[in-house]
């Protein structure tokens, strides 16, 4: 039989609220102020707890932080007569599960209570999340599955030599991840690691910024900087997102990875640097070679070596692991207690396309956890995240062609044939990766192809690496 706790310094309130789940079936305790109600608490164990906030001595707000405190899965619901803007946030933010104003309706009440205590049920059923938080950092790479074993393969072969890297894959399989590993597990370990967005920064703003100015060299120069070249002497350069710099600037960067030196602007000094370059874009940069929109000289120069990021739909495996993770970690920075993760919640991100990848899955497992109620991620909480993005019906011909045309076709004129059927092989490619779990010699039988041509489309579309 389930216990509630119902804590009003009304005689008549709790006497009411004990009739009427008595005759629902629970079983009842009465606490009438704060104070009583933790000690309430300690003798009775109870699976919830209905208070009041106006009370006499310590108050509902004053008694659900220390209640909170002792007991984190302990769900609370407020029930108040006095609601106002402010109580509703404090109640919200000491982790009242709900906040219920007088008069309410009593099928709504029951409600309340019936999610709560299968919030708490779950909690006590299901498996805490295991990593710890002492053993998280900001550069830790989780997977277990083939393909991204396959990125750590490729890390410990480059990460020792100076070669440049280029990353190449989706936005959001954490490019920047796999490029500060390289740079940690590189002899340049000890030495900066600095980034930069082309795509975040204007072309004259870049420019600045990559290889610094003198004062008076512009308007606002009021004193000289040194730019990135200069501050990652020695160390690792990252340029993220690296295709949307202009032809201009590519002409100046290939200078400086030919021959390590360059000037400030403003400046006719020479000055000489040792960077590695890694660099990193969600673009296909043969296809710009064609367009003439990236320089060829600057594309092998920044690709000895190319390391394809697999897409998170070709390593539904991971999800667990990253959830676990991201969840872990969000607790820790928001001073949260580790929440529970049902099978049906992890069910329902499996079954998710994710064309945001990992940085989709964080992000929505951030917002799941600011709206948890109690310590339980539910599966409604994710589902709500990604009904948007449910499959198109592909049995339809014309609903299969659609699904991949472009927003704006204007953007592909001359070229949206080529455009789409990029677009569908390697959506094909990706499900058929997805069902061989990223078996490529599988993959290549299923679909009739030869494992070449199968590595070849991969290292196209950035699929993942080649060769398993």
């Amino acid at each position: 039989m389930k216990r509630i706790l119902i804590v009003d310094d009304e005689e008549n309130v709790r006497y009411s609220f004990k009739k009427f789940f008595k005759a629902s079936g629970y079983e009842i305790s009465e606490a009438v102020n704060g104070l009583d109600a933790i000690s309430a608490i300690n003798r009775h164990q109870p699976d919830l707890v209905l208070m009041d906030i106006e009370m006499p001595g310590l108050n509902g707000i004053e008694a659900i932080q220390r209640i909170k405190q002792s007991h984190p899965d302990l769900p609370v619901v407020i029930i108040t007569a006095f609601g106002t803007t402010e109580r509703v946030i404090a109640a919200m933010k000491y982790g009242a599960f709900e906040y219920l104003e007088k008069p309410f309706d009593v099928e709504r009440l029951r409600a309340v209570v019936a999610e709560a205590l299968e919030m708490k049920r779950l909690s006590r059923e299901d498996k805490r999340l295991e990593i710890h938080p002492a053993e998280m950092n900001e550069e830790q790479i989780i997977g277990n599955s083939s393909a991204i074993k396959e990125v750590f393969k490729m890390i410990g072969r480059v990460a020792a030599s100076d070669v440049s890297v280029l990353l190449s894959g989706e936005s959001g399989t954490g490019k920047e991840l796999i490029a500060r590993a390289i740079h940690r597990f590189s002899d340049r370990s000890k030495t900066p690691f600095v980034a930069i967005n082309c795509a975040a920064l204007p072309d004259t703003l870049l420019e600045s910024e990559l290889f610094g100015f003198e004062k008076g060299s512009f308007t606002n120069a009021t004193q000289s900087k040194e730019g990135k070249f200069e501050v990652a002497h020695n160390g690792t350069l990252f340029l993220d997102e690296v295709a949307d710099m202009s032809l201009s600037l590519q002409a100046k960067l290939l200078r400086v990875i030919q021959d390590g030196t360059f000037e400030r602007l403003g400046s006719n000094k020479t000055i000489k640097v040792n960077v590695r370059f890694i660099s990193a874009t969600n673009k296909n940069l043969e296809n710009a070679i064609t367009d003439k929109s990236f320089r060829e000289d600057l594309y092998y120069r920044l690709k000895v070596v190319t390391i394809t990021l697999p897409p998170l739909r070709v390593r539904l495996e991971d999800i667990p692991l990253l959830t676990n993770y991201f969840l872990s970690r969000q607790c820790m920075l928001m001073k949260k207690p580790l929440v529970t993760v049902p099978p049906e919640t992890l069910e329902a991100l499996m079954k998710h396309h994710w064309p945001g990848n990992v940085r989709e899955l964080e992000n929505l497992l951030k917002r799941a956890l600011l709206l948890s109620k109690g310590n339980v991620i539910s599966p409604d909480l994710v589902k709500s995240e990604i009904v948007e993005t449910a499959a198109v019906d592909h049995t339809e011909p014309k609903a299969f062609v659609q699904a991949y045309l472009p927003a704006e076709l204007g953007n592909y004129e001359g070229e949206l044939y080529h455009h789409v059927i990029d677009q569908v092989e390697k959506e094909l490619i990706t499900v058929a990766l997805s069902f061989t779990r990223g078996n490529q010699l599988k993959t290549s039988r299923l679909l009739g192809i030869s494992r070449a041509m199968l590595n070849d489309r991969m290292a196209k579309y950035g699929l993942g690496s080649p060769g398993k």
